[in-house]
C-alpha cells in the first residue's frame, strides 16, 4: 500500500513539476540547479577545494549566466551513474548535463529530453606504438580489455565480428580497472570512449608509445537533458548552447566581445542583442549571449580551456570542430 501511495504521489507530484514554468522556478529561486557527475575529467570534476570545473559545469554556467547575466548563480548537485533521470523529473535539478549519450531508449522512456549535441564521442581502441598498426582493421590475434557485461563489451564483439579479425576479450569489473589492466602488460590493447582512452594515454610513463586508432565503433553524442513539459526551458538550454556555437563561428569570443559589439555585421548584431527582440523571446533579456561570451566564453574556448592543450587533456576537436572546419557543430542563426 505504501509503495502504491509514494507512486501516486510520484507522478502527481512530477506531473505538477512537468508543467511549470522552469524559467519563472529557476528566477524564483535566485539559481539553476545543475546536476553533475563527479570523476569526469574534462567534462565535470570537483577539486579538493570544492571547486566544480569541466565543459558540462561550464554549460550550466552558461544557462546561470543568459538568465542572471552572472555565471556563479548555479548548484551543483552530484549524483551517481545510476541514479540521473529521476532526480530531473521530479524536479529535483533543472537541467543535467552529460547524462549519458544520446540514444532512442534514453529519449522516449524517460520522460526527458535532449536539447542538443555539446560533444560528440564514441567508442575507440588504443594500442601501444610497438604493435605497428594505424588502424583497427589491421589487427589480428591480439587480446583486448574492456569492461563485462558492458555495452562497450557488446559494441567490441560486433566490430570484430564484422570485419572477421581473430581477437580475445580481457574482462575488468569496471572502467577504473581498463588503465591498470591495460598498463600492466595483462592486454595488448584497451577499448573505451575516446575522451576515457585520451586520459589512460596522457597518465602513461610514455604517452608518446600509446596510439589511439581512428576508427569508432560507437556513436555517443553527449548533451544537456531537461525534463518533458516545459517547452519555453528546453529552448533557452538549446539556444544557449546554440550561441556559444554561433559566436565561435562569427569570431566572437570573451575577448573581444567589446570590441564586436560595435560591429555592423547584422549576424553578429543579432546574436548580442543589438538589434531584434531575441532575448526577450525566449523570456531573457537583450543580452543574453553577450552575457554567456563574456563570462563563460564562446564554444571553442570552453573547449580548449576543458579539452585543449592548457588542460592536459590535449584531445584533438575532430568531430567536434565546427562545420565549416569539418566538424559537426552547426547551430541555426539567429534571426
Amino acid at each position: 500500500m505504501r509503495t502504491f501511495i509514494a507512486l501516486v504521489l510520484l507522478f502527481f507530484g512530477w506531473s505538477s513539476i512537468a508543467s511549470a514554468d522552469t524559467l519563472e522556478t529557476v528566477r524564483e529561486r535566485g539559481f539553476v540547479k545543475c546536476g553533475a557527475n563527479q570523476g569526469h575529467r574534462g567534462f565535470s570534476n570537483l577539486s579538493a577545494e570544492g571547486f566544480w570545473s569541466g565543459f558540462d559545469v561550464d554549460l550550466c554556467r552558461a544557462v546561470s549566466a543568459a538568465i542572471f547575466s552572472d555565471p556563479s548563480r548555479v548548484e551543483f548537485v552530484e549524483y551517481a551513474g545510476d541514479f540521473r533521470m529521476t532526480p530531473l523529473r521530479v524536479g529535483e535539478v533543472d537541467l543535467m548535463s552529460r547524462n549519458g549519450y544520446w540514444n532512442m531508449p534514453r529519449d522516449n522512456v524517460f520522460d526527458v529530453v535532449y536539447t542538443g549535441v555539446v560533444f560528440y564521442d564514441g567508442q575507440g581502441i588504443m594500442v601501444r606504438d610497438e604493435a605497428e598498426v594505424v588502424s583497427a582493421l589491421e589487427l589480428k590475434d591480439i587480446s583486448v580489455c574492456v569492461v563485462a557485461n558492458s555495452l562497450q563489451h557488446d559494441v567490441l564483439e560486433r566490430f570484430f565480428f564484422n570485419n572477421q579479425i581473430s581477437y580475445q576479450e580481457v574482462m575488468v569489473e569496471d572502467s577504473a580497472d581498463l588503465a591498470g589492466a591495460y598498463m600492466a602488460g595483462i592486454c595488448d590493447a584497451v577499448t573505451a570512449s575516446a575522451t576515457s582512452l585520451q586520459e589512460i594515454k596522457i597518465n602513461a610513463i610514455n604517452p608518446s608509445q600509446h596510439r589511439i586508432l581512428p576508427e569508432r565503433l560507437s556513436k555517443e553524442p553527449m548533451g544537456p537533458v531537461v525534463r518533458k513539459g516545459d517547452m519555453k526551458w528546453q529552448t533557452i538550454i538549446r539556444w544557449v548552447l546554440f550561441a556559444m556555437i554561433n559566436a565561435e563561428e562569427l569570431g566572437v569570443n570573451s575577448r573581444n566581445i567589446d570590441t564586436m559589439a560595435e560591429a555592423k555585421n547584422p549576424r553578429m548584431r543579432r546574436l548580442l542583442g543589438i538589434e531584434g527582440e531575441f532575448g526577450q523571446a525566449l523570456g531573457l533579456n537583450a543580452t543574453w549571449a553577450q552575457d554567456i561570451i563574456r563570462h563563460v566564453g564562446n564554444y571553442g574556448e570552453v573547449y580548449e580551456r576543458n579539452f585543449g592543450n592548457t588542460s592536459g587533456l590535449m584531445i584533438p576537436r575532430g568531430a567536434n570542430e565546427l562545420w565549416t572546419k569539418g566538424g559537426l557543430h552547426y547551430a541555426p542563426p539567429i534571426r
